[in-house]
């Protein structure tokens, strides 16, 4: 849809929305326009959608206008102006970002009630009962967590960018190893000097971790003996003493084995991640994971011999070849495994997944909004609540991720990367470090993406570490 801006040039936020309502590829035409007098800004959208034009407008005093409550202004009358041309009324109401529960959490962190915050949501972004409660709930759990934090607190993310094959849905940066692991130990080289040096500055500068996170690809790629050598460098760089949670994300259960589980627990590790995405073989096979079913509940059961108690399951719904009857079989399979963690997600599929290239059918989004909805439904039943939530762009139905938790066994690093309230310190092939200043911003720092370039580039990662850490 083409869309034309008058008197600002607020492009993104307006746009953004656009996206969010509109599918990709929509013909029409829609006009947003910003007009100030001495008095008001009034802002006004004009959306013409197979030879029906509507309109709509907000306005706000021009004494008040910050660029937060004019562009609030804009989103507003171009969503009073699209909803007379949906079907139905969108989930999200004016909100287009990926992190709705934001907006929940800064009003709480301030002061309000979750009663206030769900008001807010209502009056304000028009967002539906449903959502806000996620939200609302989502927001309990962020103010918790935040709490636990200190000025001085950081977390820690561990990247190894390595996968044994490539999953069709997956677009993340990632090496797809195989039987060629040689890259695997220069990698383990060059992460290990990023963390002394990290470590020192730590030191340094009196900085405490309470989480750490080794993500990926998918870390148990690694070896038992090359786990255990990235675990011992962890302690050796880092004071794990204040540390609240480790997590290392198992991910596929070809990778595990009760041995590596076993040599993960002994280092210091107290969550894993096994994540099925589902538990249909068929759709296993058309997401060309080379594993079965029967493969995750075998990791699961090893995990909890090796001593762990918090376990995360991820499921995706949407995924090729599934239909709501497979995904309610994988969720109640998934729950009668008991996990302290279930983390629901909805396929996006993004540049660089070889399903966005093939192009292959998918379930409807009549069909996922089914399979969300009994996720929901299930798994409050079953005493779960949510946790943290996020949206992606071109995510099928514009639905959300959301994780779900038992038992206040929240994943704190999840809640502390999403919701940015305090600084995530990323070591690794395609790291992303979010700083947060104490005048309120945040600044993020890229590593190089890929693990040559890593390996390549690891001196510069070092000066741009030395740097980061000056600013702050």
């Amino acid at each position: 849809m083409k869309l034309t801006l008058i008197g600002h040039d607020d492009r993104y936020a307006v746009e953004q929305l656009q996206m969010s309502l509109f599918p990709e590829g929509t013909e029409g035409e829609a006009l947003s326009v910003l007009h100030r007098s001495p008095v008001w800004l009034t802002a006004s959208a004009r959306i013409t959608l197979n030879g029906k034009t509507v309109t709509a407008s907000r306005r706000l005093k021009a004494a008040e206008e910050t660029v937060r409550l004019r562009r609030r202004a804009l989103q507003q009358s171009y969503y009073l102006a699209a909803i007379q041309l949906l079907p139905s009324l969108p989930a999200w109401g004016a909100l287009a970002g990926v992190r709705p529960t934001k907006i929940t959490t800064k009003h709480m962190l301030e002061g309000g009630t979750p009663k206030s915050a769900g008001k807010l949501m209502k009056d304000v972004y028009y967002v539906t009962d449903d959502r806000i409660r996620l939200a609302v709930d989502c927001s309990v759990s962020t103010v918790r967590a935040a709490r636990l934090l200190e000025p001085a607190d950081v977390s820690l993310y561990v990247g190894i960018p390595f996968c044994p094959t490539r999953c069709s849905y997956c677009s993340f940066v990632s090496r797809t190893v195989g039987k060629k692991t040689e890259l695997l130990e220069p990698y383990l080289d060059a992460l290990m000097q990023e963390m002394a040096v990290t470590g020192r500055l730590l030191r340094e500068s009196g900085r405490h971790i309470r989480s750490v996170y080794i993500g990926g690809g998918t870390p148990t790629t690694l070896t038992s003996d090359q786990m255990a050598r990235l675990l011992d460098a962890i302690h050796e760089s880092f004071d794990l003493s204040r540390c609240l949670e480790f997590t290392v994300e198992g991910g596929r259960p070809d990778t595990l084995s009760e041995e590596k589980l076993r040599t993960i627990f002994r280092h210091g590790a107290d969550r894993m991640s096994i994540n099925p995405q589902t538990m249909e073989d068929h759709v296993l096979r058309a997401c060309a994971r080379p594993h079965k079913a029967a493969d995750v509940v075998r990791a699961y059961h090893e995990a909890v011999n090796a001593g762990f108690k918090a376990i995360n399951m991820d499921l995706i719904a949407g995924l090729p070849e599934d239909t709501v009857e497979g995904f309610k079989r994988s969720l109640d399979t998934v729950a009668a495994l008991n996990p302290a963690n279930i983390t629901v997600h909805t396929l996006a599929l993004k540049k660089g997944a070889d399903l966005f290239e093939k192009r292959v059918t998918l379930p409807s989004a009549e069909e996922v909004t089914e399979m969300v909805a009994y996720a929901n439904e299930t798994l409050r039943a079953l005493g779960y609540k949510p946790y943290y939530l996020y949206r992606q762009k071109y995510m099928s139905g514009s639905f959300e991720n959301v994780g779900w938790s038992r038992d206040n066994l929240d994943c704190l690093y999840n809640i502390y990367m999403m919701e940015e309230v305090h600084t995530i310190l990323s070591l690794g092939g395609g790291g992303m470090n979010k700083v947060n200043f104490s005048d309120g911003s945040l600044r993020r720092f890229h590593n190089p993406k890929f693990p040559e370039q890593y390996i390549e580039m690891i001196d510069d990662v070092l000066r741009q570490k030395e740097e980061m850490f000056a600013l702050m």
